[in-house]
């Protein structure tokens, strides 16, 4: 079966819709549905219900979505390889989530790129539990996240610490911080546990995400308070456009980094891992010169 069939199926099941499938996939809507009839073939059942103005996947079609992802990214990875031996260059997917390359991962990521010339890399925010996954099914190299990984497969390792503030648009005590538009960003489980000790009964978070951008951008226009990695906050704390709440302490949360045990290219792997280790955090560009 073409992996092309299956990206089809994916991108479909993505946009609910065949047209816009079609235009997503630059082919014509005709050759779209002779994928889809092609694999629905294969599998001997319908994999979409059509209605009128959109379809919905089957109960067949909502278990085949794991095994395709699986099956493209497999591929993908396994062409990259295969081309990075016939043009000697290494390639190396890295992923982390969200708040991992606002606070640490995308300055590591310059450094890299700055030290190891000649590599080719795939870079990817992800969920955890989507990192665990592709760190096991070989589809991804090396994965950064807030808390340790567990198992037999992995190697887990601290190879920083982020320094966590809690930031205001407006001088304040930490009680009015936490009673006035608070903002509460997942930092992982350890974070969240010891959120509830340091902050009892506060009143609920005006918001709740998983990505500082978010809470960044929304307290800068809407006024507000959250933790934030200093490494984000330097320039608008520099500008004052942000505060450190009085009353607080600097709340150290440790970066670890995930890869297989005994990885093709552990070699890189781990020299990626030292120059990590001696990585400090630093601004994005674009906050350096949102600073400015």
């Amino acid at each position: 079966m073409d992996v092309k069939v299956f990206r089809t199926f994916l991108t479909v099941a993505r946009q609910r819709h065949f047209g816009r499938a079609a235009n997503d996939l630059y082919i014509t809507q005709a050759a779209v549905s002779a994928r889809i009839k092609q694999l629905e073939s294969f599998f001997d059942t319908p994999l979409f219900v059509r209605d009128r103005n959109a379809i919905k996947l089957t109960s067949a079609g909502e278990r085949l979505v794991s095994y395709a992802e699986v099956m493209v990214n497999t591929l993908e990875q396994a062409k990259l390889e295969l081309a990075s031996e016939s043009h000697k260059t290494i390639q190396l997917a890295i992923a982390g989530t969200p708040n991992i390359w606002d606070a640490f991962l995308q300055h590591g990521l310059n450094r890299i790129i700055d030290e190891f010339p000649g590599y080719g890399l795939n870079a990817q925010a992800m969920g955890r539990e989507q990192i665990n996954n592709a760190l096991l099914e070989r589809t991804l190299d090396l994965g950064l996240l807030f808390d340790p990984m567990k198992s037999d497969d992995l190697i887990c390792r601290e190879v920083a610490t982020l320094d966590l503030l809690l930031v205001a648009t407006q001088a304040l005590e930490v009680d009015l911080a936490m009673a006035q538009r608070y903002v509460y960003i997942d930092w992982g489980t350890r974070f969240a546990s010891e959120h509830g000790q340091r902050h009892p009964n506060i009143p609920a978070p005006f918001l709740r995400t998983s990505t500082a951008r978010i809470a960044l951008d929304l307290i800068l226009e809407k006024g507000g308070a959250a933790y934030m990695p200093y490494s984000l906050v330097k320039p608008l704390l520099e500008s004052q456009q942000l505060y450190v709440v009085t009353g607080t302490q600097v709340w150290q949360r440790p970066v670890y980094m995930s890869y297989r045990k005994g990885a093709s290219s552990i070699e890189a792997i781990e020299r990626i891992e030292a120059l990590l280790r001696v990585t400090d955090p630093a601004s994005t560009f674009t906050l350096q010169q949102l600073g400015n």
